[in-house]
Formats: C-alpha cells, structure tokens, sequence
C-alpha cells in the first residue's frame, strides 16, 4: 500500500465524450436546486421538462432557458434522450409505460413507494429493455467517492464500524408530494444511507429499526434508528432525528467509518440549512498516520454528485463503462433493506422480563 495522499484521492466521475440530451420529468424543487445546477455545471445539454403543473414546469423552464413541453408523449419523443424521471414513486411507472423500448432512464429514488411497486418497475423496466438506474447519488459525491477510493487502497483496513448521526431541522414543506404518504423518512432520505452502506459493506443479514414521526407534525416519518447485521465482525448504526429544531450549535449530520487500521470522518453539509447548505467535510486518519488529514474537496454532494449520477448512465449508454452503477436490478436491494427496516419498526420489540 502506498503512503497516503489526500490529494490524489478520486473525487469526480468522467464525464462522456459526446453527451446526450437530457429530457427531464418533474419540475420540483430538487430540479432547480440540484438536477439542473448539476448538469450546466458539467455541460450536459437539457432537450426540455415536462410536469403536470403547467404553471411550475414553464416557470422553471423559463429560469433555466429550456423547453416547457405539453406532454408525457412529447418528451418521450425526444430522439436519443437520457430520460431523468425526478417524479414522486407513484408517476414513475406511468412515466416508464411512455418511453421508447430500449431507452435509458434515471430513476428518481425510491424506487416506488415500497418493495411491490419496486418489483413492478424492475419487472416493466426488463419488459421495455430500459436501460435504467435510480438516482441514488450519494454514492458519487466527491467525499463519498474519495472515501471509497480511500477504502479500496487499503488507508481504513477493513471496515468494522459504521455510524451514521444526524439531528436537524429539515424543511419537509419544500416536498407538498409527501404530504399524506404512508413512509417518509427512510424512503425519502436514510434510504441514501442506506444504499452508500450496501456499496461499502455489501447487503446486511438483516436489520432492527424503529422510524416514528414527532407530535409537533403530521410528517409520517422524521426519526429513525436502525442497526444493521453483518454478523459479529462489522457494527452499523443509524440515528437519524430531523426535529432537533433548536438552533444551528448542536445539529450534525456525519459518519463516522473505522476500520481496523485507519478511520474516516464525513460532515454532509447540504442536510444542515438545506438548500443553502453548508460546506461537506472529509477528514481521514489514515493506516500508519499521525493524525487526521483533511481531504480537499473539489465540489459537494449538491450538485455535483448529479452530474457524476448522470456521466455514469450516459457513459454506459455509450458503452464508456462497463458498469451500470444502481442499476435497477441493484437498487432492488436497497429497496428490500427499506422494506426490512419498515417491518422491524411495525414489529414488536422484545419485551421485559416481569419480575417475579
């Protein structure tokens, strides 16, 4: 193993030779605070938007200088086109039925609203030979691909502890489409955590949780903690409370990873006055180190981590990488994590022992 250098860690995805048109479905707020910023920023060309809000897809459109079509048909139509479906769970399918055999899709996350409407998508993605991944793109954002790289060099040993913390205030208002759905916060948020600690570890044995809402609202979800098995080697813990809504001095979203060699510390700094943000922090201390070394960052999970999610689907498009990264047929494991964390959280604790 050679000496560490934070400098030379990976930290962006390649971007295709020759990009293809993006056509994107949904005019939410993550499209002008994420999808669109991202793709500008790394050249991607945007063929238009489409939404059934006619009032919010051509007041986006015209903030981004693209073009407001009329139709799901219309932008399906598109010749060539990476189809971006940033589209609650319940339009994914329908969304899905519209485009051409043979199309590449990127699939907003969740993948459905649960495990069935997952499998329905995998199984119509297959039926249409759609070449389709799932927006989980935390996997590339520029501290989250540093650490793997990090990982892969040996600098951590092996992985042997995972803690994700999280206590702060998230706008949930911004999203009026979660309002009244049965799942929200492990669907719509951990399950990006969720899926990062499926590519750093592998799939877990199984999983314990609990996820409950807070009597200040009527959000289903904002609190979870979960523990996940990887049998007696590998420790993995979440805790995750998004109404510590008492100022800015002890809120925090970070991992803390460690291995049996080195260890690694993230701050995920867009979660801490989303959307504004804060800066991401990736600090390491590496095998054989003297202490922890602070990895410069070259961007931040947003937006970057869009135009790396987006480089990879098009790259594979053109055939420029091999791999599919949360491919659909992947991403159906992250799925069935989410699903496992639900039924643990509906099932009944282990109870006391009475005393005699």
């Amino acid at each position: 193993m050679s000496s560490f250098n934070p400098t030379t860690l990976a930290q962006s995805w390649p971007k295709p030779a020759d990009p293809r048109p993006i056509v994107t479905f949904g005019a939410g707020s993550i499209v002008g605070d994420a999808h669109f910023p991202a793709y500008r920023k790394a050249g991607f060309p945007v063929a238009g938007l489409y939404d059934p809000d006619r009032a919010k897809v051509e007041k986006l459109a015209a903030e981004w200088g693209v073009k407001a079509f009329g139709s799901v048909e219309e932008a399906a139509s598109v010749e060539g086109a990476i189809f971006d479906l940033a589209t609650p769970p319940k339009a994914h399918t329908d969304v899905l039925r519209a485009l051409p055999d043979g199309a590449a899709a990127l699939i907003q996350k969740p993948m459905g609203g649960d495990l069935d409407g997952a499998t329905e998508i995998l199984a119509l993605c297959r039926q249409k030979n759609l070449k389709a991944a799932v927006n989980f793109q935390l996997r590339f954002a520029p501290m989250m691909l540093a650490l793997k790289d990090a990982i892969q060099q040996g600098h951590l040993g092996e992985v042997v502890d995972f803690d994700a913390w999280l206590a702060l205030a998230t706008p949930w208002q911004l999203w009026p489409f979660l309002k009244g759905l049965p799942r929200i916060e492990i669907a719509m948020h951990s399950i990006h955590y969720l899926d990062l600690i499926r590519q750093l570890l592998g799939d877990p044995d199984g999983v314990h949780a609990k996820t409950l809402g807070h009597p200040n609202h009527d959000v289903a979800q904002t609190r979870t903690s979960a523990i996940l098995d990887y049998g007696d080697r590998v420790r993995c813990a979440l805790s995750i409370n998004h109404d510590h809504d008492f100022g800015r001095k002890y809120q925090a979203c970070e991992f803390r990873i460690c291995g049996t060699k080195g260890a690694a510390y993230l701050k995920l700094g867009v979660n801490l006055d989303y959307p504004r943000g804060e800066p991401d922090i990736l600090e390491i201390h590496p095998e054989g180190g003297e202490g922890w070394m602070n990895v410069p960052l070259q961007g931040a999970w947003f937006p970057d981590a869009f135009a790396g999610r987006m480089a990879n689907l098009q790259r594979f498009v053109s055939g420029e990488d091999a791999e599919l990264v949360s491919s659909v047929e992947d991403a159906w494991n992250t799925m069935a994590l989410v699903e496992a964390a639900y039924q643990s959280s509906a099932a009944p604790a282990t109870p006391l022992a009475k005393r005699p």
